[in-house]
């Protein structure tokens, strides 16, 4: 049997994130070391709180959580209520307090290096699904880290140009374009280029980067089929039973993603599930696809205008834009997915939840 892979799991907890969290916890392949949190998707007390509850409510009160980053190294923070609302996880009525506490005996840098470097050298994963401050953080303070990495995977970035035929989505008055957040830039870049820069230009940890961009994640789109599975069971004859406490919160969470996705980028079929992504990269990679390995240099434009005022996310200018250039093959880089197995990567996460179920009716 193979072995869990060990992860440890840096996220801003909004809609998406706890999925991740979801997988992360209750697959049969992952040992999830502990979790970071950075600001992003809401500012870091609500990102922290959030996660705290997910953890709570799917029966993994026990994961350790520490709090990272507040804002970029060198920008104003930014957030995303637009999207996620002012709490980064509105929407939902199933949601817990928190039945644990955040650790601070150490720094969230601090603890990540401590579990990772703990690992059998070539195993262990650093996931990020939020900005990239503090995997940024912990490789200037403990450069040697990236040797002993097994892989980092990355959601994040917008490629574009036809990379994929993922539905990218328009925004009214602005047409089409390929970012979710400026009409070239996905979010969790934006918020702080810098830090993605600094990461993938370190040619030695873009070796080992996977890199979950918007023209993948919006080929797994949650549509209304897909809720009802969730929300029953994928597979299980719908019997008049409530459903679980557990399915309720994972599908109102989705419900509401829905509705934002719908109103602001016209994405009616259902929302694309970001996150969760980056976490089948480490443990179930051939349910992505590379395209016969492929690999990327990628270079993160960090002049112009950045803010979170319309007139700048509406403008013309590209900060936080990631272009990738395909290098010759063999040449070592970063691995940019395109297509994935949508129906299995679903079946994984009713199976997560089916655990979650479980694991709270034992306590």
């Amino acid at each position: 049997m193979t072995k869990p892979v060990p992860v440890w799991l840096d996220v801003d907890t909004g809609h998406d994130d706890a999925f991740a969290i979801l997988l992360a916890c209750h697959s049969p392949n992952v040992r999830l070391l502990g979790i970071s949190s950075v600001f992003g998707n809401a500012p870091l007390s609500h990102t922290t709180g959030n996660t705290l509850s997910i953890l709570s409510a799917i029966g993994r009160a026990d994961v350790p959580v520490y709090a990272g980053a507040t804002k970029p190294v060198c920008r104003e923070a930014a957030a995303a209520p637009d999207i996620h609302g002012e709490t980064g996880l509105d929407g939902t009525t199933c949601l817990p307090a928190p039945s644990s506490s955040v650790k601070t005996d150490v720094t969230a840098i601090e603890a990540t290096y401590r579990a990772l470097i703990a690992q059998p050298a070539d195993t262990a994963w650093l996931i990020c699904t939020g900005a990239l401050t503090n995997a940024a953080l912990l490789f200037s303070v403990y450069p040697s880290l990236v040797t002993h990495l097994k892989g980092f995977s990355v959601m994040g970035g917008a490629i574009g140009g036809g990379f994929t035929d993922a539905p990218l989505g328009t925004v009214k008055g602005q047409g089409e374009r390929f970012g979710n957040w400026t009409p070239w830039a996905e979010f969790n870049i934006y918020i702080d280029p810098e830090s993605a820069q600094a990461l993938f230009r370190n040619s030695v940890l873009a070796a080992k980067t996977t890199l979950v961009p918007l023209d993948l994640t919006h080929q797994f789109l949650a549509t209304k089929e897909v809720q009802s599975n969730l929300l029953y069971g994928s597979g299980k004859v719908q019997n008049g039973q409530s459903p679980s406490l557990v399915r309720k919160l994972f599908v109102e969470i989705l419900t509401f993603f829905a509705k934002t996705y719908a109103d602001v980028f016209g994405l009616v079929e259902g929302p694309p599930l970001h996150d969760p992504l980056a976490v089948v990269a480490a443990f179930a990679p051939a349910l992505l696809d590379d395209r016969s390995g492929e690999r990327f240099a990628i270079h993160v434009i960090t002049d112009g205008d950045h803010g979170e005022e319309d007139h700048v996310r509406s403008g013309q200018s590209q900060c936080g834009r990631t272009i990738a250039t395909k290098l010759t093959t063999g040449e070592a880089g970063i691995r940019i997915l395109r297509g994935l197995q949508e129906c299995k990567i679903w079946s994984t996460v009713d199976e997560a939840i089916a655990k979650a179920e479980h694991a709270c009716s034992c306590t």
